[in-house]
């Protein structure tokens, strides 16, 4: 019986091996789900080496290590189909704002990672953040907090409708944040700490306020204990 056992335990063995090498197992098709067209298409080209190969040789390591080549991605997940199929679930960045340095322009994610330089700024809606001239931004790198960082972060929760206009600035100092609404309203934050409870308190109090999208002035919510407003 234990002979048996050690037999049946080689036999699985060399039969793993061979598929390792077989053709018959190797990647014909990339099956993405998720994502743009655009991120979709860029997937496929960075997995494109990995046609070919068995399906049984395809891992995490090979996904991920093309996966952060790609700025619009935040990860990729994936099965094995067999015999052919390798089929991958792609999670996107979510872009929040345009950073600017002069007249350099890059579009940025809730993380504070750097999608893309982007052309032709004017057709983004989203909120600006400015850095200065000499300011080092790559491609595919995260923010520093001081560079961007935490005016990504600080915009990451805001969702449409969360205040009376949208986010057009937001300006950043070592200690504080400020959203500047297209009214020109201005949130002051403070620091990024108990960002969630400054955000909910300071849109409830627009909210009893009766702010609209034409109110201006400020509202400071840096302690959040102590909420300030001088707003029309």
């Amino acid at each position: 019986m234990l002979l048996a056992g050690i037999g049946a335990i080689a036999l699985a063995g060399a039969l793993y091996a061979v598929a390792l090498e077989t053709s018959v197992f190797a990647v014909r098709k990339l099956d993405i789900v998720g994502g743009t067209a655009q991120e979709q298409s860029e997937l496929r080209a960075a997995l494109a080496p990995e046609l070919g190969h068995s399906l049984l040789r395809v891992g995490a390591g090979e996904v991920d290590g093309q996966v952060a080549k790609l700025s619009d991605l935040v990860r990729v997940t994936f099965d094995r189909e067999f015999p052919n199929t390798l089929k991958l679930r792609i999670t996107p960045e979510r872009p929040v704002m345009l950073l600017r340095r002069r007249s350099d322009t890059w579009l940025v994610s809730a993380r504070g990672r750097v999608m893309r330089r982007l052309r032709t700024p004017r057709l983004s809606s989203l909120p600006r953040t400015y850095v200065p001239k000499g300011t080092d931004v790559s491609v595919g790198e995260l923010l520093p907090a001081k560079d961007g960082g935490l005016a990504a972060v600080a915009l990451a929760p805001l969702s449409r409708g969360t205040f009376p206009s949208v986010v057009r600035f937001v300006r950043e100092s070592p200690s504080e944040l400020t959203l500047v609404l297209g009214s020109g309203l201005q949130i002051r934050l403070g620091g990024i700490g108990d960002l969630g409870l400054k955000i909910a308190i300071a849109k409830k109090i627009l909210h009893r306020v009766g702010a609209t999208s034409a109110t201006t002035g400020y509202l400071d919510v840096s302690v959040p204990e102590r909420p300030v407003i001088d707003a029309v």
